[in-house]
């Protein structure tokens, strides 16, 4: 397929596929969601089985519009609704997962139950982000911006093969990942986390993640510009052209993930992976757009 580069192709390859998936969505009651949503169906590419209280979304346009595509599951409270839509995935009758008016602890409570949620045992859940950042001339995708506190050494090959995965999707062949720190050099005393950068590059070269190219550690302007990597004399596979970055920790991904969508305008997308389905977890402060291109990330990445 052809790399994507930008979210309109990722839309336009979503729609042109003749492919829906089918995605619960969990308390579809407020305007984004159900903009994300409808605008979903209005391009074909998924099924929408919305879990909740029927009598707040049935008579809806944006529904009504689709009904040989829209179903409901009736649901009294939130938490019934975020334990059957969860239920529905479990049982294969849905490809991807959608929070809609729901808190996010409720929600999770459900997806991480250790009896009847979709977390296998021994996966780690993580947040990937899609990022279309204007002067960059491809996707950047990065990890974790919302989930892992401080990531393990486990934790982090995870995040490598998540986001390769991720990259592979959007046909993108063999995807550059940088594993991110604050300079180029190994920091053992203070940084002991790149000692073992080495070890997932050394994995990526033996196939773990498939086809990619992995290198670190190296800082975010080396990763992502060539002449940053020149003036500075460093030798990377990655040639200032990295497709993703896999951040130190928590603090670094979401401070560069606000950065980028405050100061740079740039259009985000973010699921969670680990579990057995994508599943679309937006802040309260995402526009339906990023909603919307959420809900495409996850149907791409689904199945």
């Amino acid at each position: 397929m052809e790399t994507i580069t930008q979210f309109e192709q990722l839309i336009a390859h979503l729609s042109g596929r003749g492919i829906r998936k089918r995605v619960a969505v969990v308390c579809a009651y407020d305007d984004s969601t159900q903009y994300a949503v409808g605008r979903a169906l209005e391009e074909g590419f998924i099924d929408a089985i919305l879990v909740g209280d029927k009598s707040k979304v049935e008579h809806l346009d944006v529904f009504a519009r689709h009904t040989d595509h829209v179903s409901f599951v009736d649901a009294a409270t939130p938490d019934d609704a975020a334990r059957a839509a969860v239920r529905l995935v479990r049982e294969s009758k849905a490809d991807v997962l959608m929070k809609g008016l729901i808190n996010t602890d409720n929600l999770l409570h459900a997806i991480l139950n250790k009896e009847e949620g979709i977390l296998p045992k021994g996966n780690v859940l993580t947040h990937i982000t899609a990022s279309s950042i204007p002067g960059y001339p491809r996707m950047l995708f990065f990890t974790d911006a919302a989930v892992i506190p401080y990531p393990t050494h486990e934790q982090r090959v995870e995040q490598v093969r998540y986001v390769t995965r991720l990259c592979h999707h959007f046909g993108i062949a063999q995807p550059r990942v940088s594993l991110i720190h604050c300079s180029e050099k190994v920091g053992g005393k203070f940084f002991p986390f790149t000692e073992r950068y080495a070890e997932i590059i050394e994995a990526g070269r033996q196939g773990e993640f498939g086809s990619c190219i992995i290198d670190g550690p190296l800082d975010l302007k080396t990763s992502c510009c060539k002449e940053s990597l020149d003036k500075k004399g460093i030798q990377s596979p990655l040639e200032g052209a990295a497709d993703a970055v896999v951040f130190p920790d928590i603090e670094a991904g979401n401070v560069f993930y606000k950065t980028i969508t405050l100061f740079c305008q740039a259009e985000t997308a973010g699921i969670l992976a680990g579990t057995i389905a994508p599943v679309v977890l937006p802040s309260r402060s995402d526009s339906k757009t990023c909603k919307f291109c959420s809900l495409s990330l996850a149907v791409i990445n689904a199945g």
